[in-house]
């Protein structure tokens, strides 16, 4: 189970997301995204998946709900949707967007797309010592969150 941090901002730190990399239209890699901190909008964490955690930097933008960061072989651009399960009272959040591969990557200059998944019990969540209200309940997420957060979970 995942904690978070009550904040203004609507990407819970610290977190763990599973996320899962399509490159050229060829489904690459699973793995683990960190999300150590947000502080003043600067994000800082991790990145691992084959196994070494490799360091990533950038930059969450509240107004649009917009994350970018870099690692040592990919720069990231995605934006945040979050969606509600009131029976099972869980909030999904889904980072996704596009991605392109940098040196030193052999796939340097490819480009290709994410997504990446956490979910947080709403009993669990709050805001200024409130638990969250339900919101973006009469959306379906789509089918990379069912799958990202099976992965999610076999990681704890």
């Amino acid at each position: 189970m995942q904690t978070a941090k009550a904040s203004v901002l609507s990407v819970p730190f610290p977190s763990k997301w599973a996320i899962h990399v399509t490159i050229g239209g060829k489904p690459i890699v699973w793995g683990q995204l960190i999300i150590n901190s947000i502080i003043g909008y600067e994000v800082v964490g991790t990145i691992n998946f084959r196994g070494i955690p490799i360091p990533i930097q950038g930059y969450w933008n509240e107004v649009n709900k917009q994350i970018t960061f870099d690692s040592t072989y990919a720069t990231y651009l995605g934006n945040l949707t979050i969606y509600d399960d009131p029976p099972i009272r869980i909030r999904h959040f889904v980072l996704s967007g596009n991605l392109v591969m940098n040196p030193p990557s052999l796939q340097a200059g490819e480009r290709g797309t994410w997504i990446a998944t956490t979910d947080i019990n709403l009993n669990e969540y709050s805001i200024s010592g409130k638990v969250a209200p339900y919101q973006y309940s009469k959306q379906l997420p789509p089918v990379g969150v069912f799958l990202t957060s099976n992965l999610l979970h076999q990681f704890e």
